[in-house]
């Protein structure tokens, strides 16, 4: 689920966590927090704490985060491909 997290990331939004959660369909919120405090923490995923009332977080990719941009992609590219070679045979 973290690389699906990224990539919401990377397409340039800065999300607050519901906006995340239902890009995320199906994750659990606690699944979801857990995730988030491992790529914060590896420096992927920045958290940006608002003081509004309510309190809103929003979550945003780091530079560093940024650069796993290629390499997912080729992630996606290969099971597009993978999955039209088992749908031909």
């Amino acid at each position: 689920m973290k690389i699906h997290i990224i990539s919401v990331l990377i397409r340039g939004h800065t999300l607050r966590f519901m906006e995340l959660k239902r890009c995320l369909h199906g994750i659990a919120s606690k699944k979801l927090v857990r995730d988030l405090q491992d790529l914060e923490l590896n420096k992927l995923v920045i958290r940006n704490v608002k003081n509004t009332k309510p309190v809103s977080v929003e979550y945003s990719i780091t530079q560093h985060g940024e650069t796993l941009e290629d390499l997912i992609q080729g992630i996606i590219d290969w099971g597009i491909k993978h999955r039209n070679e088992i749908i031909k045979n």
